[in-house]
C-alpha cells in the first residue's frame, strides 16, 4: 500500500469568521499543533467576514489539521449570529483538498472522505462532498451544495436528494453544514470596480462567468424552456464563476471571481475581459486583489502578457515579471501585494535550507575557499556558465530596446527568454553539484559489516558517483547552447555591448571545460559502465568543439572593435 510519505497536498478550509482575530487564532493555533503540516496563508475579510487558511503538507498530517480547525471553529464560531457578503452554509463552509505533488487526484478524493466522515460521524456536523469527491453529479458544483445558504439549510437537509453524504440529516444550528471535496487549484480572485453599485457589478460578473445571465425576452421576463426551468445564456469565459457585491470596508464594488482551471483562462484573459466588459458598461476596472496564494505560472503568465503587449522584451528576471503582472493587475491597489507570501511556490521554498545560490557574491567565495570540498570547481563551472548566459541574455534585452530596432524588439526578445532558461538552469546547478557530492559521501558513510550490506553500499556508491558524472555533463551541455547565445549576439546584437557577449562567450568556455573536468575525474573506474560510456564521448565531443567556435567568437568581437 502507498505510503504517502512524500506526497504534498493543499487544503483551503474557508471559516465564517473574519472580524475577531482571537477566534482566527485560536483556529489556526489548532492548524500548528500538528507535525508535517505548515501554515501557508491566513487571509480574513471584514466585509465577508470570512477567512481564508492555506496550509500545506503530508495529506495524513493535512486532514488531521483540518479536522481539528473545523472542531475548533464549530465550537467558537456561532452561525445564528453570522452576517457577511459572501454566501455560506457553516463556520466552516467549505475546505477543499488539493493534490500538489505525489498524489493522484483519485487518491485526494479518498482523504477528502476520510476528513468528511469524521467531520459528520465524530462532530455531528453535516458534510457534503463537492467536486472531483461528490457521490452524484447534482453535487459536483459548490454554488448547488450551498443555494439557500445557511438560512435556507433547516429544510434543505430534510429532502431526499439533500442529504448529507455524511452525519445527521439533521440541521446544527450553530455550526451549520460544511463541504469537503478534492479539487484541481483554484485562483480566489476580486476585481475592484469604481461604481459602489453591486447591480452594476454583477451586470460584468453575469458577462464573463461561465454560467452567464437567464435570458430575458423583450418585456425583461425571464424566458422558460420546455421542461419549464430558465434558460441561460452563457457568459464570455470557461471554468469562471463571478458574482458582483459591494465591499464596505474598501468603499467599492467588486467582482468576487473564481477562477476554477486557470489554463482555460489565464487570470491576464479574466482581468482583461472584465475591463472590457466594465467599459461597455461605463464603468472602469481600478485593480484587483488575490484572496489566499496563487500559483506562480499565473503571475508570470500575466506579466509576459502585458509585457508582449508593450512590445518589450519578455527575457527579463522572474522578478520583473512579476513586478509588470503587479502592477498591470493592480494587485497592490488595496494593499501591498508580497510575492514572497502570495505566490505558493515561492511560499513553499525550503526556507532552512542552505543555498549557494542565496548567497551574497562575498559569502560565496568565502564558503568555497573554506576547508570544505564542496562547493568546488562542478559548482563554480555552473555559476561560471549561469554568469554567460546572463551576459548573453543582457546583449538581447539591451537589442530589444536599441533605438531604431523596434521592428526587431520580438526577435531579440526570443533570444533573451532562451538565455533567462539556460541561466536559471545553469544557476541551479550550482547547489545540485553539491548535493551530488553529498550523495557520494552519504554512500560511503554506509554500513558494511556483512556481504549484503556491502553490496548494497557499493550499489549505492555507484548510483551516486553516476548521478554526480551526469550533473558536469549537464553543465557542459547547457554551457553549449548557451555559446550558440553568446555567439549570436556577438554577430547580431547591440554592437556597442559585443565585448559582453565577447566575454559571455569566456565564460562558457570556462564553465564547458571545468565541466569537462569533474566529468571525467568522477568517471574513473566506471569508463566502461552503460551510462557512463555514451557521456563521456559526448563530453570529448563538445570539449574538443568549444575551442574553435572560442576563436570565432574572438575573431568576431575583435573585428567590431576595428
Amino acid at each position: 500500500m502507498k505510503d504517502f510519505k512524500n506526497a504534498i497536498v493543499e487544503c483551503v478550509p474557508n471559516f465564517s469568521e473574519g472580524r475577531n482575530t482571537d477566534i482566527i487564532k485560536q483556529i489556526t493555533d489548532e492548524i500548528e499543533k500538528v507535525e508535517g503540516v505548515q501554515l501557508l496563508d491566513v487571509d480574513p475579510g471584514k466585509a465577508t467576514n470570512r477567512t481564508v487558511v492555506t496550509i500545506v503538507g503530508n495529506p495524513y498530517a493535512v486532514i488531521e489539521a483540518a479536522f481539528y480547525a473545523i472542531k475548533k471553529a464549530g465550537e467558537l464560531i456561532d452561525m445564528r449570529n453570522h452576517k457577511g457578503e459572501h454566501p455560506r452554509m457553516g463556520a466552516t463552509d467549505v475546505c477543499p483538498l488539493i493534490p500538489i505533488s505525489g498524489i493522484t487526484m483519485e487518491e485526494t478524493v479518498e482523504f477528502a472522505k476520510m476528513l468528511a466522515k469524521r467531520v459528520g460521524e465524530e462532530l455531528d456536523i453535516p458534510a457534503y462532498l463537492y467536486e472531483y469527491a461528490a457521490s452524484a453529479d447534482y453535487r459536483r458544483n459548490l454554488a448547488d451544495i450551498r443555494s439557500g445558504e445557511y438560512e435556507g439549510f433547516t429544510a434543505k437537509i430534510q429532502k431526499e436528494e439533500w442529504k448529507p453524504d455524511y452525519g445527521r440529516a439533521h440541521f446544527n444550528e450553530k455550526s451549520g453544514a460544511t463541504v469537503i471535496g478534492a479539487r484541481d487549484f483554484l485562483i480566489a480572485y476580486n476585481v475592484n470596480l469604481n461604481t459602489t453599485s453591486t447591480r452594476r457589478a454583477n451586470a460584468v460578473a453575469f458577462d464573463i462567468r461561465e454560467k452567464g445571465r437567464q435570458k430575458k425576452d423583450e418585456k425583461g421576463k425571464t424566458v422558460k424552456g420546455n421542461d419549464g426551468e430558465a434558460v441561460w445564456e452563457p457568459g464570455l469565459l470557461k471554468a469562471v464563476k463571478a458574482i458582483g457585491w459591494y465591499i464596505e470596508e474598501y468603499g467599492i464594488a467588486q467582482i468576487s471571481v473564481n477562477l476554477t482551471n486557470m489554463n482555460i483562462t489565464p487570470l491576464h484573459v479574466l482581468f482583461d475581459t472584465a475591463c472590457e466588459r466594465a467599459n461597455a458598461r461605463g464603468m472602469r476596472v481600478t485593480g484587483s486583489e488575490l484572496v489566499g496564494l496563487v500559483p506562480l505560472q499565473a503571475i508570470l503568465e500575466a506579466g509576459k502578457y502585458f509585457l508582449h503587449k508593450q512590445q518589450r522584451s519578455l527575457g527579463v528576471s522572474e522578478a520583473e515579471i512579476i513586478k509588470i503582472a503587479v502592477r498591470s493587475l493592480g494587485l497592490d491597489e488595496l494593499g501591498p501585494f508580497d510575492p514572497q507570501k502570495k505566490i505558493i511556490e515561492y511560499r513553499l521554498r525550503d526556507m532552512n535550507a542552505k543555498k549557494l545560490v542565496g548567497m551574497t557574491l562575498t559569502r560565496f567565495a568565502e564558503e568555497t575557499a573554506s576547508e570544505s570540498p564542496a562547493p568546488g570547481g562542478g559548482s563554480i563551472a555552473a555559476y561560471a556558465g549561469a554568469m554567460g548566459a546572463a551576459l548573453g541574455t543582457m546583449v538581447a534585452n539591451l537589442s530589444s530596446h536599441k533605438k531604431g530596432w523596434d521592428a526587431r524588439w520580438e526577435e531579440f526578445s526570443k533570444h533573451a527568454e532562451k538565455g533567462q532558461s539556460l541561466m536559471s538552469e545553469l544557476l541551479a546547478l550550482v547547489d545540485e553539484d553539491t548535493n551530488a557530492f553529498n550523495k557520494i559521501m552519504e554512500a560511503f558513510g554506509l554500513p558494511k559489516s556483512n556481504d549484503a550490506e556491502k553490496a548494497a553500499r557499493t550499489a549505492a556508491i555507484e548510483t551516486a558517483t553516476i548521478y554526480a558524472i551526469k550533473i558536469p555533463f549537464r553543465t557542459m551541455e547547457l554551457a553549449y547552447e548557451a555559446f550558440e547565445l553568446a555567439k549570436t549576439m556577438a554577430e547580431i546584437g547591440n554592437p556597442n555591448s559585443v565585448s559582453d557577449a565577447g566575454v559571455g562567450a569566456l565564460c562558457l568556455r570556462t564553465a564547458l571545460k571545468g565541466a569537462y573536468m569533474n566529468v571525467r575525474i568522477n568517471s574513473q573506474g566506471l569508463e566502461n559502465n552503460a551510462e557512463v560510456k555514451p557521456i563521456l564521448v559526448q563530453a570529448e565531443a563538445m570539449n574538443t568543439a568549444i575551442d574553435a567556435k572560442e576563436k570565432e567568437v574572438w575573431e568576431i568581437v575583435l573585428g567590431k572593435m576595428k
